[in-house]
C-alpha cells in the first residue's frame, strides 16, 4: 500500500515528534467512539477516475480518499501528484494501493475501471471484457466494505450497474449508476443557452439508457418554476418538435464530440459524480437522474433492468423514485429504452 511520505511521526532516534510538537491538554479524553470519518474509494486512475478524485478533493467531500488500480507505478504517481497539492486543498488523507484491503471501510466505492474499445471491436465484445473486469473488482470491494454504496461510472453504465448489483449481492438501493446525471446537465445547459438563463434555474431530465435510446422529458421541463411547453401553448407561441428533437440529439452526441476533439471526457463527469457523492454522503436527499433498478416503475416489467430515473439520494443510497408525470409518448420511449438494455443483458453470461 502506498502511503503519504509525511505519514510517519518518528524522528531519527525513534522519537514521536508529535509529542514534542504539541502540548496536549491534561485529562483529555480520546475521540468518542461515535465519531467517524468519511472514506471514498475510486477504482481506476484513468482520466475519468482522476477527474472524479480531483473534484472530490477540491469540494471537501471525504476525510479519506483511496485510489485503487492494478497499474502500480501510475497509481503511485497519481497519488503523489495529489498529495503535493495538500497546501491548497482541504485536509484529506490520500492513499493508493493495488491491494483491495486498502479500500476496507469505504462509505462509497466509485468504479471507473473498464477496457477501452479496440479498433474493429464490437460493443458486445467490449462489454464482455468489462464484465470480466467487474468479476475481478466488485466481489472483493463488497467483501471488505460490506456497508458501502457502489457507484458505477464505467460504460455501458446501465448494464454494468446491473452486473455490479448481481456480483455484489447488495440490496438495489446501494448499487447506483451515474446514468444520465451528466446527460441531464448537458440538457439543462443547452436549454439555458437557448433561453439565455442560468442552467441552475432549469429543471430538466434525460432518463432511460445513458446512450442512444435516452428519453428527454420535455413535458416536465420548467425554468424558474415555469413549465416551458405549457407556457408556450398558453402564449400561443409556436414551436416545432423538430427543434426539441435537435436539442436532444445534441445531448446524445455531446460525449462523442468531446471524445473526437480531445480523445476522452473527464471534467464534466468529474463534477457530475462529485455531485452524486455529495448527495449521498451528506444525506442531501436531492433528486437526480441515476441508473437504478427500474422494474415495476413506469410500466417497465420485462425483467430486472437498470436505467436512469429521477431518484432521491441520501445516506442509504436510493431513498425513492420521484413520481414524475410522463406523457404516453415518453412512457413508450422509456419502455423501448428498457427493452434495448434488456436485449444486451440477455447476451451476457451473468
Amino acid at each position: 500500500m502506498h502511503k503519504s511520505t509525511s505519514s510517519s511521526s518518528l524522528g531519527p532516534d525513534g522519537l514521536d515528534l508529535t509529542k514534542k510538537f504539541f502540548t496536549h491538554i491534561n485529562g483529555g479524553a480520546p475521540i468518542a467512539p461515535t465519531k467517524r470519518s468519511t472514506k471514498i474509494t475510486v477504482v481506476g486512475v484513468g482520466n475519468v477516475g482522476m477527474a472524479i478524485a480531483q473534484t472530490i478533493l477540491t469540494q471537501d467531500l471525504a476525510d479519506e480518499l483511496t485510489l485503487f488500480d492494478v497499474k502500480e507505478e501510475q497509481l503511485r504517481g497519481e497519488m503523489l501528484d495529489l498529495q503535493h497539492a495538500a497546501a491548497f486543498l482541504p485536509r484529506t488523507k490520500i492513499s493508493a494501493s493495488a491491494d483491495y484491503a486498502a479500500t476496507a471501510g469505504s462509505d462509497l466505492c466509485i468504479v471507473t475501471a473498464g477496457a477501452r474499445q479496440m479498433p474493429g471491436e464490437s460493443r458486445l465484445n467490449l462489454l464482455q471484457r468489462n464484465v470480466a473486469i467487474f468479476r475481478q473488482v466488485v466481489p472483493p470491494l463488497a467483501e471488505v466494505s460490506p456497508d458501502c454504496i457502489i457507484l458505477v461510472v464505467s460504460n455501458p453504465v446501465d448494464v454494468l450497474t446491473y452486473v455490479a448489483w448481481r456480483l455484489s449481492g447488495f440490496p438495489p438501493n446501494r448499487v447506483i449508476g451515474s446514468g444520465t446525471n451528466l446527460d441531464s446537465s448537458r440538457f439543462r445547459f443547452l436549454i439555458a443557452d437557448h433561453l439565455d438563463v442560468n442552467a441552475q434555474d432549469v429543471q430538466a431530465y434525460i432518463v432511460g439508457e445513458h446512450g442512444d435510446s435516452s428519453v428527454a422529458l420535455w413535458s416536465s421541463i420548467n425554468v424558474g418554476g415555469v413549465p416551458i411547453l405549457s407556457f408556450l401553448e398558453r402564449q400561443q407561441i409556436a414551436y416545432e418538435k423538430e427543434t426539441l428533437k435537435n436539442i436532444h440529439n445534441q445531448v446524445v452526441q455531446s460525449a462523442y464530440e468531446v471524445i473526437r476533439l480531445k480523445g476522452y471526457t473527464s471534467w464534466a463527469i468529474g463534477y457530475s459524480v462529485a455531485s452524486l457523492a455529495r448527495s449521498i454522503l451528506r444525506d442531501q436527499r436531492r433528486i437526480q437522474p441515476v441508473s437504478v433498478l427500474a422494474k415495476g416503475f413506469y410500466g417497465i416489467d420485462g425483467g430486472e433492468v437498470f436505467l436512469s430515473l429521477p431518484a432521491q439520494l441520501g445516506r442509504s443510497g436510493v431513498l425513492g423514485l420521484a413520481n414524475v408525470h410522463l406523457t404516453d409518448e415518453e412512457a413508450l420511449q422509456l419502455k423501448k429504452s428498457a427493452d434495448a438494455i434488456l436485449l444486451v443483458q440477455s447476451q451476457l453470461d451473468i
